[in-house]
């Protein structure tokens, strides 16, 4: 049974009154959407009150989930509306920036290029690299952030970030080319420092 099965057996069994399978789900997505939620919310103690309150949410909406996508899909972006009402009733919110379509998103391989022999120098430039891509990330518009995080840390496939994001595929695209754009841009000083290596 693949996991996507597993889960639709436990929301289904959660529709029917089973308390017990929705804990299961929270269980097993709980450290996840504190991940990605901790990429809006800076205070762990806000990450933890706005990740109950997603899943309270996803809770009372379960009678309406058809599965038409993943639960996690679903419960994500319950999870990022949550977090942006949360921001926004604080007056937190980031500025949004225009769309634009790019096909590229998908070929933009640059991390790909860099690579850690295990020396010294190299674990050193890799902390100060991590640190670095932490801190271009916490600097993106949210829109940029999430569909990044959605991408490269939480493993999602551009068609179910579109339906947590509630928004097209192209959309999508966009957004994680930019984000990626100004991670790049932000580590090129730092790549530089190496000689010919080029992010």
């Amino acid at each position: 049974m693949s996991d996507r099965e597993l889960d639709q057996e436990l929301v289904e069994r959660a529709q029917r009154g089973d308390k017990h399978a929705f804990e299961l789900l929270v269980s097993k997505y709980q450290r996840k959407l504190s991940r990605l939620l901790a990429r809006f919310v800076k205070d762990q103690t806000e990450v933890e009150d706005v990740a109950q309150e997603a899943f309270i949410k996803a809770y009372r909406a379960l009678p309406s989930f058809r599965g038409d996508s993943a639960f996690y899909t679903w419960l994500y972006r319950i999870g990022i509306n949550t977090a942006k009402n949360y921001l926004m009733a604080l007056g937190r919110r980031a500025p949004t920036m225009s769309e634009f379509d790019s096909e590229e998103a998908e070929e933009f391989d640059a991390g790909d290029r860099l690579r850690d022999n295990n020396t010294p120098e190299n674990q050193l430039m890799s902390k100060q690299i991590a640190r670095t891509v932490n801190d271009a990330m916490d600097r993106l518009p949210d829109e940029l952030r999430s569909a990044i995080q959605l991408r490269e840390i939480e493993g999602l496939s551009y068609e179910e970030i579109a339906v947590a994001m509630n928004c097209p595929i192209g959309t999508v695209r966009s957004r994680i080319f930019r984000a990626r754009e100004e991670i790049a841009e932000r580590l090129k000083p730092l790549l530089e420092t190496q000689g010919d290596r080029r992010w």
